[in-house]
């Protein structure tokens, strides 16, 4: 079974959980784990699992990336630009994608805040995928940010214990799908 894990990373953070969310993966099956930008085809992907930080409730938009630049410039926020920032957003991304069969999980960033001031970009995603022809096959998961955009401690290892769910959970549907198919 092969995973590929697509994120959006504009300060690092969901970077950081996708390579986390990889690891945990990697215990049961074959994994890449690539920024958006450089996505490759999803020829031989059983698994596709799509991650963006949180921005106004949802996920971003163009005018938001440009905007990150800035962001990042004001010294006072204290902000680095992730190296994979820039480019197409998984909106975008995911709008371009042809239809597609397969299991699919979603993932967010968001800050530490109740999630109704928050919202939370994973079920967004989890409307897209399914939009595309993919079968969610876990519930979307959110990693928290504090609210100086630094992730909270034990969100890393939160991170790779759900990636291993996930790849247990996958490889579990597919064994069931097999089994139906006779």
């Amino acid at each position: 079974m092969r995973a590929l894990v697509v994120y959006e990373s504009p300060f690092g953070n969901t970077h950081c959980i996708a390579e986390a969310i990889g690891r945990g993966l990697a215990d049961t099956v074959e994994v890449d784990v690539v920024g958006v930008h450089a996505a490759p085809g999803l020829e031989g992907v059983d698994l596709l699992v799509v991650g963006g930080p949180t921005q106004v409730h949802t996920l971003s938009t163009p005018r938001a990336r440009a905007e990150t630049p800035e962001r990042a410039a004001d010294a006072r926020r204290g902000l680095r630009l992730d190296d994979d920032a820039g480019g197409i957003g998984i909106r975008e991304w995911l709008d371009a994608l042809p239809p597609f069969t397969g299991m699919a999980a979603s993932f967010d960033t968001r800050t530490d805040i109740p999630r109704i001031l928050s919202g939370a970009a994973a079920g967004h995603l989890d409307h897209r995928l399914a939009g595309h022809g993919l079968r969610p096959v876990i519930t979307p998961m959110s990693f928290l940010v504090d609210t100086h955009n630094d992730l909270e401690h034990t969100e890393l290892d939160r991170a790779r214990a759900w990636g291993a769910l996930l790849g247990c959970t996958a490889r579990a549907t597919a064994a069931v799908d097999a089994l139906s198919a006779h």
